[in-house]
């Protein structure tokens, strides 16, 4: 769908933290979100600049996120400026009192387009441990029915980490009862309040991968990863019956761009620093002194990380690297090398195997 797009100058995506203000405590907060507005987040005339800004890239896709982005005043507001700049935004409020049948009407008719929920868990006691605040796995069903009830698309995202890996087919079965257009699993990058101790080894990334494949085969609606660029990877070779040494891509897979950190992406935080993404947390730049296109384009971090020979480990190497390239994001915060090879992943590559060897049987 997106084969015309060159990533160099503009992205698929672009994501801005309204805020870091939520009143759930989510134990694998990328943000470490606080019950309260911090002091120099954009304000609305710097809201409404960058949102000019990104209608100026035209991306497909506009998150507004947070923290929780019904705790700015202006959301609204701002929701309906960026439709009027012809921008599709979309919204990810938090699971909380604010989250409303008549708030999801409001912002319906300023023009948003996508409402995107936490679900963390098949059951309460699974959800709510995850948010820190009983009710929200309730609160998230009213909310996905709200939604359904007044026309507004609703996708789902999960993030996988040690607590719930064996729970994705239940997570499944709920879901498939529900009106969503897709089912977005986090692959959990130890930053923030995310500890090393919840993240998943590769072999179980691997085992949950297989289920999701397994599962998105007969789902009324879509299944991607977002920091799990490997999925990819394990997707191709289900679907070329490949191991991967002799592995050959077809020319619209070729042609295909693969959104990465800083590829096909971009954050921008609630005071207007410039990231690769919302797992990556760092700057270059911020966009009350430069473009956010200048940024996105031109920034050296965003062009390094454009760059697949710079990366290192078998990553480097991998066939691949063009598909996937690893979570950059799950890189840096493992290793602190942002270059090194995606830590959870445990596919070999060819280049790395020991090599075959034929065994003449004549004599």
């Amino acid at each position: 769908m997106y084969s015309h797009f060159d990533f160099s100058q503009k992205p698929l995506v672009v994501i801005w933290e309204t805020t870091r203000a939520c009143d759930l405590a989510c134990f694998h907060c990328r943000a470490s979100a606080q019950p309260q507005c911090h002091p120099r987040e954009l304000n609305t005339e710097e809201a409404m600049k960058l949102i000019r800004d990104v209608a100026q890239l035209k991306p497909p896709i506009f998150v507004m996120t947070g923290g929780d982005p019904l705790k700015r005043k202006d959301v609204y507001e701002l929701v309906k400026y960026a439709a009027g700049w012809g921008l599709r935004p979309a919204l990810t409020p938090s699971a909380t009192p604010l989250l409303t049948r008549a708030a999801i009407q409001q912002l319906k008719e300023a023009g948003l387009s996508r409402l995107a929920i936490s679900l963390d868990g098949p059951r309460a006691e699974v959800h709510d441990t995850f948010r820190g605040v009983p009710g929200s796995f309730a609160r998230t069903l009213d909310a996905i029915r709200w939604a359904n009830e007044l026309g507004v698309p609703v996708q789902i995202n999960t993030t996988i980490s040690k607590r719930n890996l064996g729970q994705l087919d239940e997570m499944a079965d709920l879901l498939r009862h529900q009106k969503i257009v897709l089912w977005s699993l986090f692959c959990l990058v130890p930053t923030g309040r995310g500890q090393l101790s919840d993240l998943p080894t590769g072999e179980e990334f691997e085992e949950a991968f297989a289920r999701l494949y397994r599962l998105s085969q007969d789902l009324p609606f879509r299944v991607k990863t977002t920091e799990g660029p490997h999925y990819r990877r394990y997707m191709l070779q289900q679907q070329h019956g490949s191991n991967g040494r002799d592995f050959q891509f077809t020319e619209r897979e070729s042609a295909q761009p693969w959104v990465n950190d800083g590829k096909g992406f971009v954050f921008v935080s609630h005071i207007g620093d410039v990231c690769p993404s919302g797992f990556f947390p760092v700057s270059a730049g911020n966009v009350k002194r430069t473009p956010l296109w200048w940024l996105y384009r031109y920034a050296p971090l965003f062009q390094a990380l454009r760059d697949t020979s710079r990366l290192k480990g078998k990553c480097k190497v991998c066939e691949f690297k063009e598909v996937c390239g690893g979570s950059r994001a799950r890189a840096l915060a493992v290793s602190g090398d942002a270059f090194a090879e995606e830590p959870c992943c445990v596919y070999q590559p060819a280049a790395l195997r020991p090599a075959q060897v034929e065994i003449s049987t004549t004599a």
